[in-house]
């Protein structure tokens, strides 16, 4: 039975992986939760699946949580520190690793060196902190299993190649919903257009990134560290249906492709899984009513975001760490109506023009990155948010 740790369980990778529990109760045992702010969710799953312990980010929801839960033996733990325990129980063999952003590093470093599985859904962790991550896996003997659709494509189609065979991997994108969308409209793009993604039910945050492309980006990144392949031979193409995940271009000049409904239970399900695949009655393709597959090279004079995670990979050191902090704050202001959709990549290029530190950062150097551009960024636009 697999003892599961689920960090960021009331999410859209979080919820979803219950689902998987639900399919195979004879096989996972749900050890601990955590979650940022959605206490009566996770008041639900604690109450149903009976953990050990439970988090909760937000320290002011802590009475709630505690009082709804003084009848059972569940540990109430709360923020960055409560979601290391999570991530460290002995008890714990696999820590899904959902939670969203930034804030989810400090556990998954936790959960690699307490030589845990680690089903990777937070992409952040390896934009941030690759290199340093990379080392620790090294060190502890780790193992880092994708969870991301596109990722976890990528590692089926490479399962029994010999690594030096790699020639390229292509991460496709879907586009998002302004693919179409001519340029010179995006200044009034609102919140909710660019929440309504054709083909994937997501979370707020990686919705946005997924209509500016920076979800492309920061897939970009973490492929580079995920699979130890430099950028110059990671492409992105544009493939509107989402029906191939991504691709393998082999030396040879055979490609491997993984194809699927766009259903987030099939990756999560095979990170937990592997090596095995169990079967399940998750949707499946139907050929005949496919009748074409398109793909295109992405706009990057539309997307900018794109060509910045690029840039940020090329610069390495803090760089991508300080993509992400811009972007995630840039991304918390559009949400609140503060900036516009197009202010979105002015606000990560100005941040990467203006922050720099050490080319072999420490996690020390990436949390201070981090904590310094978000702050940059919100009190640049303090006057606007009050």
């Amino acid at each position: 039975m697999i003892q599961l740790a689920i960090l960021g369980s009331t999410g859209s990778i979080g919820t979803q992986t219950l689902d998987i529990v639900r399919l195979f109760p004879d096989k996972f045992k749900v050890r601990a939760f955590s979650a940022h702010s959605n206490v009566e969710l996770l008041i639900e799953q604690a109450l149903e699946f009976d953990p050990e312990c439970v988090v909760i980010g937000k320290e002011s929801h802590y009475g709630r949580l505690k009082e709804a839960l003084s009848h059972t033996e569940i540990n109430v733990l709360v923020g960055a520190e409560g979601m290391k325990v999570a991530a460290t129980l002995d008890s714990v063999d696999t820590v899904v690793a959902a939670v969203v952003g930034f804030a989810g590093l400090e556990s998954v470093i936790a959960g690699i060196k307490a030589n845990k599985v680690i089903a990777l859904a937070n992409k952040e962790t390896l934009v941030a902190a690759g290199s340093l991550v990379n080392d620790l896996l090294a060190e502890h003997n780790g193992t880092l299993l994708p969870v991301d659709s596109e990722h976890s494509a990528i590692f089926q189609c490479l399962v029994g190649e010999p690594e030096d065979s790699i020639e390229k991997l292509i991460l496709t994108a879907s586009g998002g919903p302004f693919r179409a969308r001519p340029a010179n409209t995006f200044s009034s793009i609102t919140r909710q257009e660019a929440l309504n993604h054709p083909n994937w039910s997501m979370g707020a945050k990686i919705t946005i990134d997924s209509a500016t492309l920076m979800n492309k980006g920061l897939e970009l990144i973490e492929a580079r560290w995920m699979f130890d392949i430099p950028s110059d031979r990671i492409d992105v193409l544009v493939h509107p249906q989402s029906i191939i995940h991504s691709m393998v271009l082999f030396n040879d000049g055979s490609t491997k492709a993984q194809l699927g409904v766009p259903d987030m239970k099939v990756p999560i399900q095979y990170a937990l899984s592997y090596p095995d695949r169990w079967e399940a009655p998750h949707p499946r393709l139907d050929w005949s009513s496919i009748a074409h597959l398109d793909f295109e090279p992405p706009d990057l004079e539309k997307f900018p975001c794109l060509r910045l995670a690029y840039a940020a990979l090329e610069q390495g050191g803090v760089s991508p760490a300080v993509l992400n902090a811009a972007n995630e704050a840039a991304v918390d202001l559009f949400l609140r109506d503060i900036v516009r959709y197009v202010d979105i990549p002015i606000i990560v290029e100005d941040a990467l023009g203006r922050f720099g530190g050490p080319l072999h950062p420490t996690l020390h150097d990436i949390v201070e990155a981090h904590q310094t551009v978000i702050g940059y960024v919100q009190e640049l636009y303090r006057v606007r948010a009050n």
